[in-house]
């Protein structure tokens, strides 16, 4: 029997800086998420913002087992000080079949190793988890970039939920309280928008608004 992942579940081995921010991120867009920890202080320290949380001596294929992440669709190793130990938690993964495994790279070198062995490496500080956990909640939305705490510029690549329709029909602005920027259609951008311009499935909308706002729309994006 073809075992099951649950697509809307993510597993976090690490809780540092990176790992923290994903985690956050990943909880606020309503997904379930997993995390492994070593140390208790980190753990204690969010337990009142994430619920799935587990402290470990270590990270064995019991431990996987038993948290639930060998069920996850998506796992993300965050380790960063421990190259030996990112490297061999990320195998054990893959060889559990997970069928994507994202692992934190410290180097360029580090970096191949992970996709020698079939991981996707990242490199990141804190606001590359909470991209990377954006992108990974929604297939749509191709770039994000947060002006400040609470308003971002978003690409987001419009799906047949609302191709064929009118920017009028549309009213992101009234429905969303998102304004548009510029729509870009087969790499021609479009700034002069009128009310009656029908778009098209593909076409790229640069909004702007809150990011609750944005997560709103790209919920109401996918099909």
């Amino acid at each position: 029997m073809k075992k099951e992942y649950d697509p809307d579940a993510y597993g976090i081995i690490g809780l540092g800086r990176f790992g923290l921010s994903l985690a956050l991120e990943l909880t606020k867009a309503g997904k379930q998420v997993i995390v492994l920890e070593i140390e208790e202080e980190k753990l204690n320290a969010v337990k009142d913002q994430l619920e799935n949380i587990y402290p470990v001596k270590a990270v064995t294929e019991e431990v996987l087992h038993e948290s639930g992440i060998s069920h996850c669709r998506t796992a993300i190793v965050c380790i960063g000080k421990d190259i030996e130990s990112n490297i061999l938690v990320t195998m054990s993964l893959i060889e559990l079949g997970i069928p994507r495994v994202i692992a934190k790279a410290t180097s360029v070198n580090h970096g191949k190793v992970l996709e020698h062995i079939g991981a996707e490496a990242v490199f990141p500080e804190v606001e590359m988890g909470e991209r990377l956990a954006r992108s990974l909640v929604s297939t749509g939305t191709l770039d994000f970039l947060e002006l400040c705490e609470d308003f971002s510029i978003a690409n987001i690549s419009l799906t047949r939920a609302f191709a064929n329709r009118s920017v009028e029909e549309i009213n992101l602005r009234k429905r969303f309280h998102l304004n548009i920027i510029v729509i870009i259609r087969q790499k021609r951008a479009i700034s002069e928008i009128l009310p009656n311009f029908v778009v098209e499935e593909n076409d790229v909308l640069v909004v702007g608004g809150t990011n609750d706002a944005i997560r709103k729309f790209e919920k109401a994006n996918e099909v």
